[in-house]
């Protein structure tokens, strides 16, 4: 029986190494890409499941030609994981435009520029699944998240009407919210995450729902995403009213 192939593009830290290495430990061929080609080099190191693949998803025509790479090597792909993502809280407090696009450039368009390489390929192969990694910061707006939670909303939107499109090929397109994950990305955060969850954690819940369930939405911890998904029903005032209040949001005199 051939092995199953995964491509993972943000693969370098976080939830995307932890699933590399869930999914590598599972006998799954394992593609990671990201810009870090030191860090992709010490993870492929550590497992043979595990092959590296450079990239920086910004750039269309090179997305395009590493998963050309990736179907030379591998022949037959089975999942395409892409969790490439930026975050500066830092920086999200004001309405910042250069930052606000260079968050769009990775977060949407870095994502968009990934799917764009894997279309034609999945529509003819007419199986496989897409995954789209978004956040519980796409929900709804949030405080001090003037690029972060817009970039992780349109790509929300995006996987809503991909789930049409590639559906029409047989092919899954799948959304992943994570809640609060312990990453590098997270530990910028100068503000207490409720129900805080390790990247391993992450990938379990991941691994779970693309491999043994056929659901759209693969969200954690449903301690936090129920809560979050019941206040996006609600009228805005009240919305406004107890997000301010749980992340203790002020009013400037």
């Amino acid at each position: 029986m051939n092995k199953k192939t995964i491509w993972i593009t943000g693969g370098s830290t976080g939830i995307g190494k932890a699933l590399a290495l869930k999914f590598a430990n599972k006998g799954w061929n394992v593609a990671i890409s990201a810009r870090r080609e030191n860090l992709l080099k010490e993870i492929a190191d550590t497992n043979a499941n595990i092959s590296s693949f450079p990239l920086d998803v910004t750039d269309k025509s090179k997305c395009k030609e590493v998963f050309e790479e990736i179907k030379k090597k591998f022949e037959n792909i089975d999942i395409c994981f892409f969790s490439t993502g930026t975050w500066n809280p830092k920086k999200e407090k004001d309405i910042d435009v250069e930052q606000i696009e260079d968050v769009f450039k990775i977060n949407f368009f870095g994502t968009l520029n990934s799917i764009k390489a894997v279309e034609e390929y999945f529509k003819n192969k007419k199986s496989g699944k897409i995954a789209i990694v978004s956040s519980i910061a796409g929900y709804r707006g949030l405080p001090n998240s003037t690029g972060y939670g817009p970039s992780k909303s349109a790509l929300n939107n995006l996987a809503e009407s991909l789930y049409f499109d590639f559906g029409r090929s047989n092919v899954r397109v799948c959304l992943i919210s994570p809640g609060f994950i312990k990453t590098p990305m997270t530990d910028k955060n100068d503000f207490k995450m409720p129900f805080l969850k390790t990247a391993e954690y992450a990938a379990d819940k991941i691994y779970d729902g693309l491999v043994n369930k056929n659901i759209f939405e693969i969200h954690f911890p449903k301690s936090l995403t129920l809560i979050l998904k019941f206040f996006s029903f609600l009228p805005s005032k009240l919305y406004f009213s107890l997000i301010g209040k749980m992340t203790k949001y002020q009013k400037k005199n």
